[in-house]
């Protein structure tokens, strides 16, 4: 009975996370970039990148102050990662066929690929430092600098976009369905629509998304938690696996949205951007924050070690396909990244068996 009362929370910690993340907390965002002025990539890099990602950031968080569960944050993160660059870009070539710009691939790229460096050479003793955890928040405040200059350096023009349906008309049909389900999901939102305010108040959406944000990662983490104790599995394998996917989930609807009005690139550099995002500052502002006055951390490295090295061998593959492709993606890239993905999750559920 407790495996599915905590099942149920987690289920539904992943439906709210996503309607509070791709209906307010994203949309806040967009209104901040426009304000700001930001063009589409930088936006996605960073902004939609953020937003996107902060399930991830609120789980390491709460995960590194539940005593002997420290390696779910990193975990998921890890895990996160994968989900984001197979799954997302794969999702993102099925919705629509795409020419992307290079310059700010090859950007999001190369700094992305410095993150693994570092997250390799912060893992390999199995404790981090203080000083280990600020190069990662300097590494990113380096990331922000280049792509605020990358135009000047490399000049290159904006995406048009076009109109099409986003993935809310497909929910809103399902609301308008006559059984429980579709009640139950119309009740849910519309108490959604009570609680926060009107779009016009987009300052107050952003701090109430966080609030609500945070409260479902902790509710996200101690389910996970009480499954992996129930079932016996090690709490590594459910941050790699289930609560990755669970948390990247923003990251999949606000990349399918944008694919689909011809974004490619904005896609794929929310992808990128949001794991840049997940390492520098998912992982290393919790580690700063906690490391403070020479506390060391340990992290457990069994089961993350060979997923960190998979990253770094899937964003070189990914470089090099689009490279072969003309920077070109569609259905045969999307199939194929998808299906690694689905390769990754069965070596790792067979560790555990």
């Amino acid at each position: 009975m407790a495996l599915i009362l905590y099942t149920l929370a987690l289920l539904a910690s992943f439906y709210l996370l996503a309607v509070v993340c791709d209906r307010y907390f994203v949309f806040s965002l967009d209104k901040i970039a426009e304000k700001l002025k930001m063009n589409s990539d930088m936006a996605g890099a960073t902004l939609m990148a953020i937003g996107s990602s902060a399930p991830e950031l609120f789980v390491s968080f709460i995960a590194l102050f539940h005593p002997g569960n420290e390696a779910v944050g990193a975990g998921t993160i890890v895990g996160s990662a994968l989900f984001n660059i197979l799954v997302i870009i794969g999702a993102s070539a099925l919705a629509r066929k795409a020419l992307i710009a290079w310059q700010p691939v090859i950007r999001d790229t190369a700094f992305y690929s410095l993150s693994i460096v570092l997250l390799i050479l912060a893992f390999w003793d199995g404790r981090i430092t203080f000083f280990e955890a600020g190069l990662f928040l300097a590494l990113y405040i380096v990331y922000v600098f280049a792509v605020m200059k990358w135009r000047e350096i490399l000049p290159y023009k904006d995406e048009a976009i076009e109109p099409t349906e986003v993935l809310e008309e497909g929910l809103k049909e399902e609301e308008k369905k006559k059984n429980l389900f579709g009640r139950l999901i119309g009740a849910v939102n519309k108490s959604l629509d009570f609680i926060f305010p009107a779009e016009k108040y987009y300052y107050r959406v952003f701090f109430i998304s966080i609030l609500f944000i945070a409260a479902l990662s902790w509710v996200l983490v101690e389910s996970a938690v009480e499954i992996a104790n129930i079932l016996n599995i090690p709490a590594v394998i459910i941050g790699l696996t289930v609560l990755a996917a669970g948390t990247s989930i923003p990251d999949l609807m606000s990349s399918i949205i944008v694919a689909r009005q011809g974004r490619g690139g904005m896609a794929i550099s929310n992808a990128i951007g949001s794991n840049i995002f997940d390492i520098l500052i998912g992982l290393g502002l919790p580690w700063a924050i906690v490391s403070i006055g020479g506390k060391i951390i340990p992290v457990a490295t069994e089961n993350l070690t060979s997923s960190i090295f998979l990253l770094f061998a899937t964003v070189i593959s990914v470089l090099l396909f689009l490279l072969a492709k003309k920077w070109h993606i569609n259905k045969f890239a999307g199939f194929g990244l998808i299906s690694i993905y689905l390769l990754y999750l069965a070596w790792n559920i067979f560790q555990v068996l």
